[in-house]
This record gives C-alpha cells, sequence and structure tokens, in this order.
C-alpha cells in the first residue's frame, strides 16, 4: 500500500521560512524521483523542484531559484523542501510526487505516479 505523507506546511509572514517534509512507503523510494508542486486557488498545479532518485540533479522553477532547497534522505524515505525569503505567491498547497520515468518534463504533472494529499502553505504580507 503506498502512502505519500507531507507536512511542515503552516502560516508564516513575508520573508519567513518553512521546511516541508515528505515520507513515502510501498514503493522503492530510492528507485524514484521526487518533485514538490503546488497549486493556489484558481491556478494550474505547477512544479517547484524535482531530485533525481539518488539526489545528484536538482531542478526548480525559475520563481523560487536561489530561495527553496530540494534533498532527500533514502535511508528515511524522506522527501524535504527548505523555503526560505517567502513570498506571498508561494501561497498554495504543496504536494509531494513520485515517478520512475524519465524523459518528460520534470513539471509534467502526469508524469508522476503518486502524490500526497498536501500540506498548505500561506505567506502573509
Amino acid at each position: 500500500q503506498v502512502q505519500v505523507v507531507e507536512s511542515g506546511g503552516g502560516l508564516v509572514q513575508a520573508g519567513g521560512s518553512l521546511r516541508l517534509s515528505c515520507t513515502a512507503s510501498g514503493f522503492p523510494f530510492d528507485d524514484y524521483a521526487m518533485a514538490w508542486f503546488r497549486q493556489a486557488p484558481g491556478k494550474e498545479r505547477e512544479g517547484v523542484s524535482c531530485i533525481t532518485w539518488g539526489g545528484a540533479t536538482t531542478y526548480y522553477a525559475d520563481s523560487v531559484k536561489g530561495r527553496f532547497t530540494i534533498s532527500r534522505d533514502n535511508d528515511k524515505n524522506t522527501l524535504y523542501l527548505q523555503m526560505n525569503t517567502l513570498k506571498p505567491e508561494d501561497t498554495g498547497m504543496y504536494y509531494c510526487a513520485a515517478r520512475l520515468r524519465v524523459g518528460p518534463p520534470w513539471t509534467d504533472v502526469g508524469s508522476y505516479s503518486y502524490w500526497g494529499q498536501g500540506t498548505q502553505v500561506t505567506v502573509s504580507s
């Protein structure tokens, strides 16, 4: 039984920081690339960051480069997203996702096999 559970969201003032975590089980975590997506009300889900199975390569949306850092601990089956210098436009539901496929762009929502339920991040101005 696959489980993907996000945590660490909350309400923070602009300029603040949050660290999201995602714990996965039921599939070989260290075989999968992992990613964070977010979705604001009325908007499409968008890719925030992705990390390859071994952690050697990372990808970021232009809007978060230099502020967010993705990492993973394969021994703990856990994915992280350190978010610094948060802005109101970072507000949204943040989702953790896993994919085995390579080829499609990392931002391709349909290429991910497993998703969590999300954790809400709200940044006040």
